[in-house]
């Protein structure tokens, strides 16, 4: 057992102070949840579209027959709900009366009210707490305090907890149980990382963490309500000063990236095989979702084509101004594109090169495409399900207009479909491959020789040693 480390009350039960990190779509289901809690610790069922089953136990493709965005919004939401639903209650089960279930959910993904309810109201004594970030859930301590279950709101400042217990959770403060502070520069998929922040520029997560929890005492919370630190986790033995720290009050730490490589881990045996190739800097904090947060994934084709594609960009004026007084004549259809003579000159070069069209983005600018993803870009903003509360690429937002008001941004990429598609089978080079930025010790950590692969308790048991 590693030193200082003891176990905390959750769910009504003792529980090592070890989260699973929840991962949508699908990359954390029953089967890796419902083994963390049977280990002792708090698993994490992924509630964003999480599958459902046939009677012969095999994943329901979620495939949308409706016509409109609307209707297939509501595809959406039945779909949310009954997967979450069926992977909670499998994962108690596999708990055994074990650890604690709790789900995740992302307040900024389409329906996430609707969904957190419906869930909630299907797996009454089931569900330990909800998890949820990716914006700012006013309403989860409302929601979680009217069902009875625990909420653990994800933040990555103080100043975004401070702002979330002012307007709604001091209201139900009794139903907090931890807040987990999700390092931007470090955790996997979408963070918090706000313009104030440099990208480029890492911070020390524990200054961070000693204001989180600075914040949190402020608001009268006990030093008991534990701070989940989130992102970067990988050896106890890096967070040793963290552990039993007046300073901090009690810490749990959250592993998001380490359980998709078990035995029990529900991704595909070509994610899990690359996970073992990924090499140090590989994985990148980036802006391309969908969502208009940042998020880190491995910095694979997929990845790069979004980098080339951006990089193939131009500004344009609606008529002559400035240096703009070129009139463009390559990938457009009118007159009306004036733009620089080095951008002309580039444009011209582009297509040459096979990017034949220019593609208008919200900013002003276009961006020069081959037809082929002129073709797949049109498609998916086409066929948009409404995945998200608003959404760059397709422009969707779940209000009464069903439109943000702006121009689909071709920049961006249909983010439902492609993690449906990794999380099911597809090419791991041609998806959006959401990773934290230690994922390059699977290759280094001796645990991981000769292509070792836990089990869950496995792993569990590795990390109370401290490895």
């Amino acid at each position: 057992m590693f030193k200082g480390l003891i176990p905390i009350v959750y769910g009504g039960r003792e529980v090592w102070p070890l989260v699973e990190g929840g991962k949508g779509v699908a990359a954390t289901n029953h089967a890796s949840a419902g083994a963390w809690a049977a280990a002792g610790g708090i698993g994490t069922v992924s509630a964003v579209n999480a599958d459902s089953y046939d009677p012969e136990g095999k994943i329901i493709p979620q495939i949308y027959r409706a016509l409109t965005r609307r209707e297939r919004h509501e595809e959406l939401v039945q779909y949310a709900i009954d997967g979450a639903v069926e992977q909670v209650r499998r994962a108690f089960d596999i708990a055994g009366g074990k650890g604690a279930i709790n789900i995740n959910v992302l307040w900024e993904m389409g329906g996430a009210q609707r969904v957190l309810q419906g869930v909630l109201e299907r797996t009454k004594g089931l569900v330990a707490g909800v998890t949820c970030g990716a914006g700012m859930p006013y309403k989860l301590s409302e929601i979680a305090a009217e069902h009875n279950v625990s909420y653990l709101p994800i933040v990555s400042s103080g100043r975004a907890f401070r702002a979330l217990w002012k307007r709604a959770y001091s209201k139900a403060s009794e139903w907090l149980a931890a807040v987990v502070y999700e390092d931007p520069w470090l955790a996997g998929g979408h963070n918090g990382l706000s313009n104030a922040e440099d990208p480029l520029k890492p911070e020390n997560p524990y200054p961070r963490v000693k204001a989180l929890r600075d914040t949190m005492r402020e608001g009268g919370i006990p030093d008991t309500t534990p701070i989940v630190m989130a992102g970067g986790v990988w050896y106890l033995r890096d967070w040793e000063d963290w552990i039993d720290n007046a300073e901090l009050g009690s810490i749990v730490f959250q592993y998001g990236t380490r359980p998709l490589l078990t035995r029990e881990s529900p991704i595909p045996e070509g994610w899990k095989a690359k996970l073992t190739r990924i090499e140090e800097g590989e994985v990148l904090l980036h802006r391309f979702s969908p969502t208009g947060f940042y998020s880190s994934a491995v910095r694979n084709p997929f990845l790069r084509a979004l980098e080339a594609r951006s990089a193939r960009q131009i500004a344009f004026s609606t008529q002559e101004a400035g240096d703009h007084v070129f009139q463009l004549d390559v990938g457009v259809k009118g007159k009306n594109f004036w733009v620089t003579r080095g951008d002309l000159l580039r444009a011209r070069g582009w297509f040459c090169e096979g990017f034949t069209d220019a593609l208008k983005t919200p900013d002003n600018t276009l961006v020069f495409v081959n037809p082929q993803e002129k073709t797949e870009i049109r498609k998916d903003q086409a066929d948009c399900m409404g995945c998200l509360s608003q959404c760059l690429f397709s422009s969707w937002a779940d209000t009464e207009t069903n439109s943000t008001g702006r121009l689909a941004d071709p920049r961006s990429f249909c983010i439902q479909k492609t993690l449906q598609d990794i999380a099911h089978g597809g090419d791991t080079d041609q998806n959006l491959m959401f990773a934290g930025h230690s994922a390059n010790n699977f290759k280094r950590d001796p645990f991981y020789s000769n292509g070792f692969v836990p089990t869950v308790k496995q792993l569990v048991d590795r990390i109370l040693t401290g490895d």
